[in-house]
């Protein structure tokens, strides 16, 4: 009120401002037209599956593409990727997948500090990576699946690394780590029933603690060149001791085939003189004579110089001419 009295207001002039009721209730309908249909179509793209729940139960799985569900909050969609290849990292997180990878510097020691069978500390970095194979599992069975998925990594992994030696886990035993965590964490998973298939266990980086570190390269140095001192002395064994068997086969082949002969010959001999001694018995006369005969034919090619002189003959010297047979020889006696 203002000191000229009460206001009247005409309240026939304020219907004459007020919008029709049908504006007002087409405009409603559109909105919830507008809203509805935005609720009712949905897309599922082709790596994954819509899982539909109507009032909080599973009804179906959608396929990839555009689909049809009653308006929410009846039905409702969750997507999952099943056909993206998902991973956990554990012991370091990557900050960036490029040309250069670069990394969280976070401290993951919890994660990767193990203790080995032979009660030795080793820094196990890996990774899991693995697909959603079953949907409803993955969203229904489990609370929180990705936490107990970590959870049963960290538990499998520190099983195996337990059952074994430091030197196995950081040398020649990591194919068989990876590959033992594999198939125990995927026995686990279909257990818990998680929907998870695991595809592979890949280990990144073992190594010793960082405070002992150095002592730990000094120890693989020394072995290393330990074991390359066995590769020489080994090499040296293989070139020197089968050459030397092969000569002492060698040599004894030869004795025997010398043995052999010497037998043979021996045998011939005896045989040729016990042929000569029956033919002697027969007829000595002739078979001295052949004998000397034969024994001559043998002889004489091999002198140079030849005389022939008659058994009767006397007083030969004193005209030989000794000094020039001598040297017609050439100085030979």
């Amino acid at each position: 009120m203002d000191s000229q009295g009460p206001r009247t207001i005409d309240l026939d002039q304020l219907r004459g401002h007020r919008p029709p009721l049908r504006s007002v209730v087409a405009v409603v309908l559109v909105v919830v037209g507008l809203i509805l249909a935005w609720t009712t179509f949905f897309t599922v793209d082709p790596e994954e599956v819509g899982v539909v729940l109507r009032f909080g139960r599973y009804t179906r799985t959608a396929d990839p593409g555009l689909n049809l569900k009653l308006p929410s909050p009846i039905e409702q969609v969750f997507k999952v990727p099943v056909q993206r290849q998902l991973k956990e990292e554990f012991g370091f997180r990557t900050a960036r997948a490029d040309v250069r990878t670069s990394y969280d510097r976070g401290d993951f020691s919890g994660e990767s500090l193990m203790l080995t069978g032979d009660l030795n500390v080793a820094v196990v970095e890996w990774t899991a990576q693995y697909r959603v194979s079953d949907p409803y599992k993955f969203l229904f069975k489990v609370r929180n699946v990705q936490k107990t998925f970590r959870d049963m990594n960290e538990a499998v992994m520190r099983g195996v690394v337990g059952d074994r030696s430091v030197n196995e886990v950081l040398t020649v035993g990591r194919q068989e780590v990876a590959s033992k965590v594999e198939e125990e964490l995927q026995a686990l998973c279909n257990q818990y029933e998680t929907g998870i298939t695991v595809d592979q266990i890949v280990l990144q980086d073992v190594n010793p603690p960082d405070p002992v570190k150095p002592s730990f390269n000094e120890v693989n140095q020394a072995e290393q060149e330990r074991e390359r001192a066995i590769n020489e002395a080994r090499s040296e064994y293989n070139k020197v001791i089968p050459k030397a068997r092969g000569e002492a086969l060698q040599a004894i082949e030869q004795a025997q085939g010398y043995a052999i002969d010497r037998v043979n010959r021996a045998k011939g001999d005896a045989a040729l003189f016990e042929q000569l001694l029956a033919a002697y018995r027969r007829a000595p006369e002739v078979t001295r004579r052949r004998i000397f005969l034969e024994t001559m034919e043998a002889v004489y090619p091999k002198t140079q110089r030849k005389l022939l002189v008659d058994t009767q003959l006397k007083g030969m010297l004193p005209v030989l001419d000794l000094d020039g047979a001598t040297k017609s020889t050439g100085g030979q006696k």
